[in-house]
């Protein structure tokens, strides 16, 4: 299926590894240029060669915290203050114990899960809207569905965002703008890493041990692979996905038992 998108420009953020590269190399396959960020400039440097590489698009890396009001101006400045798809992500903030996080704690996770990302739309949406036409997609948790308990921070600031867009997607509609989450369960990504090893440390079990378990709780008794991800937001973002507007689409593998 031929997307449609050939020539747009996109922004994906935290784009050098994990699910941002998955989602970068899916438009990138799509013919689509991009503006790719992350912190490290050395992986993200390598990511945006190889990407380019590879599809023979245009990629320019910006090596900037979006999280922070200097590192989103930058990455706006190298796009020149406008592009077609909007592609939010940012790595979610540490797991805990509801009693240990004060408010500075919540502070950081919402300017980091909730405020970056609107902060984005708020400055590429209004363009979109004059050119009718644009896709935002903001990678957020299957948290949003089902609470995980030791990720109270994560929790907190993504349903945050989820309700942001649940009325804003409404609004920009009638323009040709499309704005929808993405919720991804488990992916084989250093963040799988890290809480796995996390839970290895508590329980006294190796990592693969703890992984293991947790792929025996999910359906497809694995994790999740970045570049499926990256399908399914790439088809978010296609021409063909014009009806479909303020929505959460879970890529858990089948991990939320639920009827709807």
């Amino acid at each position: 299926m031929d997307l449609g998108i050939r020539g747009k420009k996109a922004l994906v953020c935290a784009a050098s590894k994990g699910l941002g590269r998955g989602c970068a190399e899916a438009l990138a396959a799509e013919g689509v240029n991009l503006v790719i960020n992350a912190r490290g400039e050395q992986a993200l440097t390598q990511t945006a060669w190889e990407i380019a590489d590879r599809y023979q698009v245009t990629v320019e890396p910006v090596a900037a915290d979006i999280t922070t009001e200097a590192g989103r101006a930058k990455v706006l400045a190298v796009l020149g203050g406008q592009a077609d798809i909007l592609v939010n992500n940012a790595g979610g903030p540490p797991p805990g114990h509801w009693t240990d996080w004060d408010r500075d704690d919540f502070i950081r996770a919402i300017d980091g899960n909730m405020l970056s990302a609107i902060a984005l739309m708020q400055a590429l949406v209004p363009g979109m809207i004059e050119r009718g036409w644009g896709r935002v997609v903001n990678i957020t948790s299957q948290s949003v569905r089902s609470p995980i308990a030791q990720l109270g921070l994560s929790n907190t600031a993504r349903a945050g965002l989820t309700g942001f867009v649940a009325g804003m997607a409404r609004q920009v509609a009638e323009h040709g703008v499309c704005v929808n989450n993405l919720l991804p369960g488990i992916h084989d990504t250093d963040r799988a890493t890290s809480l796995d090893t996390g839970v290895a440390e508590s329980s006294g079990i190796t990592r693969d041990e703890a992984r293991a378990r947790r792929q025996a709780t999910i359906p497809t008794r694995s994790y999740g692979k970045a570049e499926d991800f990256g399908a399914a937001c790439a088809f978010l973002c296609s021409q063909q996905a014009r009806f479909i507007v303020g929505q959460n689409l879970l890529l858990d593998g089948g991990a939320l038992n639920v009827t709807v």
